[in-house]
């Protein structure tokens, strides 16, 4: 899965990288992090019509938006099952109906500068968990980020949802969320975890989020080839979403690893 990742790029980079037309104002104040989590609100870059003082004006035009992540489906009675959808497995986005339409009509693409993992590893000779008893498997902390550098672009899905308890002048009655597709780890990166996220070329972007491209279509990019990533160990400190700085990616000087991932 993906459960935590980094976005820190200045927005007018972003607007460089993914040739974004519009930026909002509450996604061009959100701050950098170190350590996304679920239910943060992120960015994500869109293609949809333009609206002009509430009014379709039929062009389309790609933005960026903030967020929450975590997927709320528009039939959910309550947010908080987003919680539990920050991830949609590539192989059933067809078969779940949370994920289905929003495939359809409502992808977008979740700039971040890299993800984490946790590397589950060997007990220790002599550990009372070998031999069945509950204890606490030892974990290695991963920082991936694209191998060559640039923008690591997540494809997602959005979706909204009304709160009915709210009045239809309310501006805070529309929540739009957001969830990460994740597939198969590739060879080097499987020793690590057996899942990742469906990191997209720059030359699938465009299909991507284009609104005409059915869900057939974009079946074929999330199954396409994807960014190379690197590796590198880091500290424990990142587990815990109260730790938020830059010092997140430096290199564990002493990895408890013994077989160090080193990919690319």
């Amino acid at each position: 899965m993906c459960g935590r990742y980094a976005s820190f790029r200045d927005s007018q980079d972003l607007v460089d990288d993914l040739a974004i037309a519009d930026v909002a104002d509450d996604a061009r104040l959100l701050p950098p992090s170190w350590n996304v989590a679920p239910t943060d609100p992120v960015r994500i870059v869109v293609e949809r019509p333009r609206r002009i003082d509430g009014k379709n004006t039929g062009e389309i035009a790609r933005s960026l938006q903030v967020a929450r992540w975590g997927l709320v489906p528009s039939w959910a009675k309550d947010p908080g099952v987003g919680a539990r959808m920050i991830n949609a497995r590539s192989e059933t986005l067809l078969d779940k109906s949370a994920f289905a339409k929003p495939l359809a009509v409502r992808r977008c693409l979740l700039p971040a500068d890299g993800y984490y993992e946790w590397r589950k590893l060997d007990l220790p000779p002599g550990d009372p968990a070998r031999g069945g008893s509950k204890g606490k498997v030892p974990k290695q902390p991963y920082w991936i980020h694209p191998a060559g550098g640039g923008v690591a672009a997540l494809a997602g899905l959005y979706e909204f949802w009304r709160d009915r308890s709210k009045a239809d002048d309310d501006p805070d009655r529309w929540l739009v969320s957001a969830t990460v597709i994740t597939t198969a780890a590739s060879d080097d990166l499987e020793r690590i975890h057996d899942r990742m996220p469906v990191i997209l070329p720059a030359h699938a972007w465009d299909a991507w989020l284009d609104p005409a491209v059915g869900a057939d279509e974009a079946m074929a990019i999330v199954g396409g080839p994807q960014v190379g990533m690197a590796t590198r160990p880091v500290g424990d400190a990142v587990g815990s979403v109260q730790n938020n700085r830059p010092s997140l990616l430096d290199p564990d000087p002493d990895p408890r690893d013994p077989d160090v991932v080193r990919s690319r």
